[in-house]
């Protein structure tokens, strides 16, 4: 069984890595939207894998931290990418949230988004 819970947040930031002149080299802000998923068995006796609010308890702290924020200046997001924002909240939520599977983080405005599974475990051969 998956379930999944959306927050948006509103932040802005900008790109240190961006060429100079490049649009996101400047400040400027962006409505978010992510979806965390989580995967596990019902319980038997209740057939719920996890109480709705008690999902979004676990949500809550993390959109704190990143609603109408810069995200610059937000601890461990100096480089604000899709990609780096994903694996922040990953992060935040892996100890929190058991059964842990994905978290999606979009900019719907401009039609894209990343979507992290959390760090891959090394084979026994590596």
């Amino acid at each position: 069984m998956r379930l999944y819970k959306e927050f948006h947040f509103e932040a802005a930031h900008f790109l240190p890595s961006a060429p100079p002149g490049h649009p996101n080299s400047r400040v400027h802000g962006h409505s978010f939207r992510v979806r965390v998923t989580i995967h596990g068995e019902p319980d038997a006796r209740t057939g719920i894998l996890v109480h709705f609010e008690e999902f979004e308890a676990a949500l809550a702290e993390t959109r704190a931290a990143l609603d109408h924020r810069m995200l610059n200046e937000v601890e461990g997001l100096a480089m604000p990418t899709l990609e780096r924002i994903a694996v922040w909240i990953w992060d935040r939520l892996h100890n929190r949230l058991p059964g842990l599977m994905e978290v999606m983080v979009a900019r719907d405005s401009c039609h894209e988004g990343a979507i992290y599974h959390g760090p891959r475990m090394r084979h026994a051969a590596e």
